[in-house]
């Protein structure tokens, strides 16, 4: 927009310095000719008093030599014969004869051009006998044009400072308009990257000072809104505290075993998560935000963990579990609660929409500057991936909230990875999860799609699946 502004200004100014320098030029060039002329025309008139006494080419010699331009040598006298008086020719003369004819049979003045530059001014006199006499006064070409060189340059120099003036009150201004504009982009930038406390200054032009206004409006509303959020969230998860306290009295009934072990363990898990929520919810900033230097955890310790509890259900499921890829350390950027919230979404979802006897396993890859997790089943598998993929929306499949695939796609997306739906090599669904490790975070949902995860190391991920 500044350079938009600075651009027109100096087209503008442009074509009023062209519209007004070249005709004021061209003007001066004429005002320098008219002038020579004129004082040729005097300088010939001086001539004129001794003409009308004497046409002695004696006398006539010594009137013109007098003169400023016949002392110059640039006025000639041209007599026409006078009874028996042949025609005469005093000084040195310039103009052709055919020139001097017409101007005498004309009997006004006129200009010729002369070879080598310059003109001649013809001006007819008439003498005592009645005839015509022609006073030729050389004009040079320096006098023609005296003065006009310099009357370009100042104009061109007016022209130039008047441009230059006005490119820079263009840019001034153009810095005034771009200035609250460039601070409202920023601070949008700021709001979608989470800072919340970012406002801009109500200043600058009227209309900019309305979107300002309007801006920290919003902000300001988006703040509360999202304050009034986490109050609910927190205040929905404190009331479940209610039924998770009589759930686990009501565990202590079950005597010992494998199931009523099992059954203490996921209701204490419950509780934790319960937690965590309420204090996610209390917090100002995201639970998926940046991970620190050394944070993170072990990817293969945390799946190994959550698949000895899945794995229960799935042996008396009659399901089949493969497990690959855990058996060395694998450090991912990703908080190990978030991790296993994100697998225990992936391996509900295949408890919760596969058949009962449905195999699945779940693979780890390490590529290097990534890490790919895959859980696949040999499920009906999914009909519409990127409907599943939406928040909200798992195709429309009953006992779902679409939810479970959005938790993943946070997390994936937190370390600038992504996360996609395929057919498995089960026949089934694959969910192939994307991690990135070279710390750098998007920051935000959506991040995946325009960060290293989306476009990420093709060759390595080939490598990594043929592993």
């Amino acid at each position: 927009m500044r350079w938009a502004l600075v651009k027109v200004c100096l087209a503008v100014t442009a074509m009023v310095v062209v519209a007004f320098a070249v005709p004021l030029g061209l003007v001066v060039q004429e005002m320098a000719s008219d002038r020579a002329f004129s004082n040729a025309e005097r300088q010939a008139a001086t001539i004129g008093p001794t003409l009308s006494i004497t046409t002695d080419p004696v006398q006539l010699r010594k009137a013109v030599e007098s003169t400023q331009m016949g002392a110059a040598r640039r006025m000639a006298v041209h007599v026409p014969a006078v009874g028996d008086s042949p025609p005469v020719s005093i000084g040195e003369g310039r103009a052709g004869e055919r020139a001097v004819a017409e101007t005498r049979r004309m009997g006004r003045a006129t200009t010729a051009s002369v070879s080598g530059g310059g003109s001649a001014l013809l001006q007819p006199t008439a003498l005592g006998s009645g005839d015509i006499a022609v006073v030729e006064i050389f004009v040079p070409e320096s006098e023609v044009s005296n003065g006009v060189a310099t009357a370009w340059l100042v104009l061109a120099g007016v022209g130039l400072a008047l441009i230059v003036g006005s490119v820079g009150v263009a840019d001034r201004l153009g810095a005034r308009l771009v200035r609250p504009a460039e601070r409202l982009a920023d601070a949008a930038h700021q709001l979608g990257e989470g800072r919340l406390g970012a406002r801009v200054p109500e200043d600058g032009p009227k209309e900019l000072r309305s979107a300002a206004v309007a801006f920290n409006a919003m902000a300001d509303q988006v703040v509360e809104l999202l304050a009034n959020e986490r109050e609910l969230a927190a205040d929905l998860s404190h009331r479940l505290r209610t039924p998770l306290t009589v759930l686990r009295l009501n565990t202590a009934s079950l005597g010992d075993g494998p199931a009523a072990e099992q059954t203490r363990a996921a209701v204490e898990q419950l509780e934790r998560e319960v937690d965590t929520i309420i204090r996610t919810a209390r917090e100002q900033r995201p639970a998926t935000g940046l991970v620190g230097a050394g944070a993170g955890c072990d990817a293969s310790e945390v799946i190994r963990d959550r698949m000895a509890f899945w794995s229960a259900l799935a042996e008396d499921e009659g399901r089949e579990v493969r497990l690959a890829g855990v058996d060395r350390t694998v450090r991912i950027p990703v908080a190990r609660p978030e991790l296993a919230a994100a697998l225990d979404a992936m391996l509900g979802n295949v408890f919760r929409h596969t058949p009962e006897g449905t195999p699945f396993a779940v693979d780890v890859h390490d590529a290097g500057d990534a890490v790919i997790v895959l859980v696949s089943d040999a499920g009906p598998g999914i009909a519409d991936p990127d409907a599943a993929l939406r928040r909200g929306n798992d195709g429309g499949r009953d006992g779902s909230t679409g939810l479970g695939l959005d938790i993943v796609r946070r997390v994936a997306e937190s370390t600038g990875g992504d996360v996609r739906l395929g057919r498995s090599v089960l026949g089934g669904t694959e969910v192939r999860v994307w991690i990135g490790l070279d710390g750098r975070s998007l920051g935000g949902p959506g991040a995946g799609r325009t960060g290293r995860g989306r476009r990420g190391n093709r060759r390595n991920r080939g490598r990594a699946l043929q592993a």
